[in-house]
């Protein structure tokens, strides 16, 4: 044996085999410690792998019904600000329509008052053609009741009389105008 253990002298021992004792107590020892963290740290350390899971998963849950809330008011939002458009277009229609139905409104009162200050105008034209007429009447009988008296010689200043002959005199003048009207209308 002698002979085995120079034998075994002589060779030179590899670094990366251990010998077969260390090996055992290392295997035993891994084992050991091995048991008491798998009965003693693993479990906390699943516990805390769960509970940082639950979180992340309440998380992403929260982001989607975040999510979803805020495509729900970008809805809400778009629906309320077409109905705003809708009823300013309605809006500005009705606001057409009244301003139409009111300068048709106000045309019609215009023309309304055109035709009464026509109407006044005429009445206005028509008592001051009376009244030039009357005073021309006067006027005329006036002249002719003086003309009368000197081409006669005596007064006429008899007030029943005088209009009595000035009506007459003046009927004759638009009875003849009339019928010099009449027999021009008859030549045309």
């Amino acid at each position: 044996m002698n002979a085995l253990v120079t034998m075994a002298a002589e060779v030179p021992e590899n670094p990366l085999i251990p010998p077969i004792p260390e090996l055992v107590i290392g295997l035993i020892a891994f084992f050991i410690v091995f048991g008491i963290l798998a009965k003693k740290l693993l479990p906390n350390i699943n516990k805390v792998l769960d509970e940082r899971r639950k979180q992340i998963e309440g998380r992403m849950e929260e982001a989607e019904a975040l999510q979803a809330e805020a495509q729900q008011v970008l809805a809400d939002y778009r629906a309320q600000l077409a109905d705003a458009r809708h009823e300013a277009a309605r809006l500005r229609q009705e606001a057409q329509e009244q301003g139409a139905t009111l300068i048709a409104e106000m045309r019609a009162e215009g023309q309304r008052q055109r035709e009464e200050i026509i109407a006044a105008g005429h009445a206005q034209i028509e008592a001051d053609r009376k009244q030039a007429a009357q005073s021309l009447r006067q006027d005329v009988g006036k002249l002719a009741t003086d003309l009368a008296g000197k081409l006669v010689g005596e007064s006429l200043e008899d007030h029943a009389r005088q209009s009595r002959t000035i009506d007459r005199f003046l009927d004759e003048i638009e009875a003849k105008a009339a019928s010099d009207a009449t027999k021009a209308e008859a030549g045309r």
